[in-house]
């Protein structure tokens, strides 16, 4: 009877390694898994009207995995709102704060800077413009030559 003990202590004991394996391996700065691979557009993403980022605030576009700020009236800036750390997608943004929901990070969506770890870097900055009348963020589109 001890022999049978003994060999599900065992294998216990390897199915516990063995998920708590998986939980670091989630947690990997290496993890893609649900996460976009690049964190930045590299199309260009229309977001709606200026008016939606209240001026001296931002807004969270969460689809769309950015976030914009609004530091002075027509001025804008974007970053995205994939976090640094392992790639989750910012939840909400109070006070110009981000926070990534996966393992608690912060982050200054007015400057990209990492408040609170356990994310160091800063989210990448996106080119964020205003064309006829709407956001738009991300590269320009490329136009043909005019002849």
């Amino acid at each position: 009877m001890s022999g049978q003990s003994s060999r599900r202590t065992v294998l216990k004991g390897a199915a516990l390694a063995g998920a708590a394996g998986l939980g670091v391996a989630a947690c990997s700065t290496e993890s893609k898994l649900g996460h976009a691979e690049v964190p930045t557009p590299t199309a260009p993403v229309p977001l709606g009207s200026p008016d939606e980022v209240p001026v001296g605030g931002s807004k969270l576009y969460r689809e769309q995995r950015l976030v914009v700020s609004c530091p002075a009236k027509g001025q804008y800036k974007a970053f995205s709102a994939q976090c640094t750390h392992a790639g989750c997608v910012l939840d909400k943004v109070e006070e110009n704060e981000g926070n990534c929901p996966c393992h608690g990070s912060r982050f200054d969506v007015t400057t990209g800077k990492a408040l609170r770890g356990p994310a160091t870097v800063p989210l990448p900055e996106v080119p964020i413009r205003v064309e006829a009348g709407k956001l738009v963020a991300g590269p320009e589109t490329a136009q043909a030559p005019r002849v």
